[in-house]
């Protein structure tokens, strides 16, 4: 009888072997959903949900139950993402300094080896001629430059009368109007037809959908889809089935093409739902997403607010079926895209992450021997399955979830592995673990930010 170890090692060796045979430059298409909950997928357990194009991503790839975002807010998580360096390091510590121009992003590392690149959706890095998706390296853009737009009038509001209301909807430069038309199946739309523009070419296709984060707004079709869940919930999942749909469309533009042979699909998410009450009805703080099991919100330091879903699909290269429980991180995106595609990441600065598809091709160990995290005042480390915040916030919607932890609780250590949801403070039980923890976690501090 074949054990399943036999069987896993042959499967890798067979990865490998297909790996190695695989053309020089592989397509790539990379989704990003905006503040999703990690388990409002059916892969990851959702059962009031529909996500049935994902759920087959995942279903013919590896699903990675240990990944992380960068930040647990969306510019940074952008920012780090793009760049594979931790976003103080890349001048973006939080929501409002633009990319600058001096870093590089995975689409300007890939232009040179002849990659056509795209971006369709959400930028939020910057939007003048030095800052916006063309400067940093992206041959084709559709979306808008700020951190949210209304789903059918493509304007920016914040729902505070100090901040501007504008338009904004840019085909690269040029500013158009497709008033009335769902966000979420524009950039769907202009995604497939980059493909089909490009299918004689190596390609980078990032879709980044503002989906689901707010205003909450969902076109009656997807609604229709889930009659029996509570209103609020109703709207988010139905903005979900949305975003799948407008993956399973570009899905299908590779198939049509057939290019999935010679594709690697990824999908994610920039960091955790969200709290917030303009995300909620009535004015009360939002409770629709789900980032059970685990503590605190969008903006938190917990793992609620950057423990993210990840996929990775590439048929014939990537086994069907794989979980893969090594910790990752966006931060690893850059490095992992840049060696597919035979090209060198920049080598004049420091890159925080590193391949990651050995944890899927050689059953390897995650290269993080520890990962951080500064937002909002916090700070965190996860080394192995010790995970240590500092001055950790909760941002659940209440006035103290805004406020950083105190007491003993100001520096709050878990073995995420045994209890994931964060709930017991362990420094005094074991206290060598969480000065080596805090240490190293300071000087990290310090250090990034030179």
């Amino acid at each position: 009888m074949i054990s399943r170890r036999e069987t896993l090692a042959g499967a890798v060796a067979g990865a490998m072997q297909t790996l190695h045979a695989a053309p020089a430059r592989p397509n790539v298409v990379l989704f990003l959903a905006d503040d999703l909950g990690c388990h409002d997928l059916g892969a990851w357990g959702a059962t009031d949900l529909k996500t049935p194009n994902l759920d087959a991503l995942a279903a013919g790839g590896v699903r990675f139950t240990n990944w992380y975002a960068a930040a647990p807010v969306c510019a940074p998580s952008r920012a780090s993402l793009l760049t594979g360096r931790y976003p103080i390091r890349a001048g973006v510590p939080d929501n409002g300094p633009p990319l600058r121009a001096s870093e590089q992003t995975i689409a300007q590392v890939l232009k040179p080896a002849g990659y056509a690149t795209g971006l369709f959706g959400k930028w939020h890095l910057g939007d003048t001629a030095e800052t916006d998706p063309n400067a940093h390296g992206f041959d084709r853009f559709f979306g808008f430059h700020s951190g949210c737009i209304d789903y059918y009038s493509h304007r920016y509001y914040w729902g505070d009368p100090r901040v501007p209301n504008y338009h904004d909807l840019w085909r690269d430069r040029t500013e158009i109007f497709e008033d009335g038309q769902y966000a979420t199946e524009l950039f769907a739309r202009e995604a497939a037809q980059f493909l089909r523009d490009h299918r004689a070419d190596p390609f980078f296709a990032y879709v980044p959908f503002n989906a689901p984060h707010y205003p909450m707004h969902a076109p009656q079709k997807y609604m229709q889809r889930f009659p029996a869940v509570e209103p609020e919930r109703q709207t988010y999942a139905a903005m979900i089935a949305a975003l799948d749909d407008g993956v399973g469309q570009v899905l299908r533009t590779l198939r049509e093409l057939r290019l999935e042979q010679n594709t690697l699909v990824l999908f994610s998410a920039d960091n955790g739902a969200t709290r917030e009450a303009r995300a909620g009805l009535h004015g009360k703080p939002a409770t629709a997403g789900n980032n059970a099991p685990f503590r605190g919100n969008k903006f938190s330091a917990f793992d609620g607010g950057m423990h993210v879903p990840m996929i990775m699909n590439w048929p014939g290269v990537i086994p069907k079926g794989m979980v893969v429980r090594e910790v990752g991180s966006h931060l690893d995106l850059m490095p992992t895209i840049a060696k597919l595609a035979g090209v060198t990441p920049p080598t004049d600065r420091t890159l925080d992450g590193s391949d990651a598809l050995p944890l899927v091709l050689e059953n390897a160990k995650s290269r993080h021997d520890a990962i951080f995290w500064s937002s909002g005042g916090q700070l965190a480390v996860r080394r192995g399955n010790w995970k240590l915040v500092k001055d950790g916030k909760t941002f659940d919607g209440t006035p103290d979830g805004n406020k950083a932890l105190t007491g003993d609780d100001a520096l709050f250590l878990s073995n995420v592995d045994e209890d994931p949801g964060e709930s017991v403070n362990l420094r005094h039980r074991f206290p060598q673990v969480a000065d080596e923890l805090s240490t190293m976690m300071m000087k990290w501090a310090d250090e990034v930010k030179r």
